[in-house]
């Protein structure tokens, strides 16, 4: 039987992304971000939700860019420290000691040791409510060589991306196994009635 649990933020699992950007005076800054997600194709696009409180908020609203950056599992220790604490309190690449670099495309610096990063400028901002809703046009994605398959993809299994598990858990879970080939399995319905 299914049981109401009330309007609520539950949608599992969740990314886990790094966001880079830089305050007024240009110092780096790191947050880790799970609400958000690809939004549009053309232009290629990704949406992060922050709160005001934030100081990223703060950032990318005075330099209209940020970098949405792809850890994997061997720095999981640094990547919950940036989202437990604040840049305001610490800095965050000298705590952890991850490198910042500036992108040579946008006003925002991305990790040097995580596979890989989007480069976005921002297109919008939608005030939701307690969240505001920015929408990064990618502008360009910098990889390490060694995460990207034959095609030039960064590759998820090379990669070694991890997950949140939100509110329920509050976990952080590896990739698993590959299950089916996507744009595939779901043709069998059809296949079966010819």
């Amino acid at each position: 039987m299914k049981k109401h649990i009330g309007a609520k933020t539950v949608v599992n699992p969740h990314p886990t992304f790094v966001v880079g950007s830089y305050n007024a005076e240009g110092k780096p800054n790191i947050m880790v971000v799970s609400w958000g997600g690809i939004c549009c194709s053309d232009p290629p696009s990704i949406a992060i939700a922050l709160r005001e409180a934030t100081l990223t908020y703060h950032n990318i609203m005075a330099t209209k860019a940020f970098t949405v950056c792809i850890p994997s599992t061997e720095h999981l220790k640094e990547v919950d420290f940036a989202g437990l604490y604040s840049g305001k309190e610490y800095d965050k690449f000298e705590v952890t000691g991850l490198t910042a670099v500036k992108s040579e495309v946008v006003n925002a610096p991305y990790v040097k040791e995580f596979p890989y990063a989007l480069e976005c400028k921002v297109s919008k901002t939608v005030e939701i409510g307690l969240h505001t809703q920015f929408i990064g046009q990618i502008m360009d994605i910098i990889a390490d060589e060694e995460v990207l398959n034959e095609k030039g993809w960064p590759d998820i299994e090379k990669v070694k991306p991890f997950l949140y598990g939100g509110f329920g858990s509050r976990a952080y879970y590896s990739i698993g196994a590959k299950l089916e080939k996507a744009f595939s399995v779901g043709k069998k319905f059809v296949e079966n009635q010819e």
